[in-house]
């Protein structure tokens, strides 16, 4: 079987995308991972499908590169860059993802603003968040970021009893001068650290809220920069006696570029 695709980064966060509107494919999950696959397929931290929508402009479908089914903020930014060229949108859209409808805009710097879901039932625990972006995320702040082993240490955190059985993604932060933050995140599904995770990237700035920073937050991540913008719906951003935190995050938006890097076919 031959295919075309598609490959995209958005700030190193990397996909293989696909227009399956006519084509209307299925893919094993050894096919995945053999597209996503560095040394024998494309390579990819993730496999994307543009399909036809009756209520949107189009169906993003995701796949991690172990074949396994989330939200993906870069994804969606990298998928509405995707749908631009091929026709679907202009510059504005609204489609399906794995969490349900988002909407999105290319802006005029040719940076994608997605709108994320609304963040609720935060839960502290102990030095660190649980934050759920439409992905889970365990979110810590640390010092020298730089130095950490965020592959030895977000795997534990991972395969930990605490987020049995599904596991989590795990997200280390520093905060920095001026309003932003660094972050690092080891990804579920990729299982490894990648360069970016869009929906870690949210879920540490509405962590470094919590710490007294403001909205918009800016975003240091290993392949580039991004902005997170949000609301909170009350003021109160305390504990409740269950430990969760009780504020809602509304007006949620992730900003950043997405690019096409190659395109070609591929002999599965």
């Amino acid at each position: 079987m031959r295919i075309h695709f598609h490959k995209y980064q958005a700030t190193g966060n990397d996909f293989v995308l696909i227009d399956n509107r006519s084509a209307n494919r299925s893919f094993t999950e050894d096919e995945i991972k053999k597209i996503c696959d560095r040394r024998f397929g494309v390579g990819s931290d993730g496999l994307i499908l543009i399909e036809n929508s009756d209520e949107a402009d189009f169906n993003m479908v995701y796949y991690n590169s172990d074949g396994s089914q989330s939200l993906c903020g870069n994804g969606c930014r990298s998928a509405v860059e995707f749908a631009s060229s091929l026709g679907i949108i202009d510059k504005n859209t609204s489609f399906n993802a794995f969490d349900g409808m988002h909407q999105a805009s290319i802006l005029k710097d040719q940076t994608v603003r997605l709108k994320m879901s609304d963040v609720r039932g935060i839960k502290k625990l102990n030095d660190a968040y649980f934050i759920d972006t439409g992905s889970p995320h365990y979110v810590r702040f640390v010092k020298q970021l730089d130095q950490l082993n965020v592959l030895e240490m977000g795997r534990k955190v991972r395969n930990s009893d605490v987020f049995k059985p599904q596991g989590t993604n795990a997200n280390f932060v520093e905060l920095l001068p001026d309003n932003t933050i660094a972050v690092r995140t080891y990804e579920r599904g990729v299982e490894d650290e990648t360069l970016s995770c869009g929906t870690g990237v949210t879920a540490a700035a509405i962590a470094a809220s919590l710490a007294g920073y403001s909205s918009p937050i800016m975003v240091r991540v290993k392949g580039g920069n991004l902005v997170v913008e949000f609301r909170a719906d009350t003021p109160d951003t305390g504990l409740a006696a269950n430990g969760n935190i009780s504020a809602t995050f509304v007006d949620v938006f992730l900003i950043g570029p997405a690019k096409m890097v190659f395109e070609g076919d591929l002999e599965l």
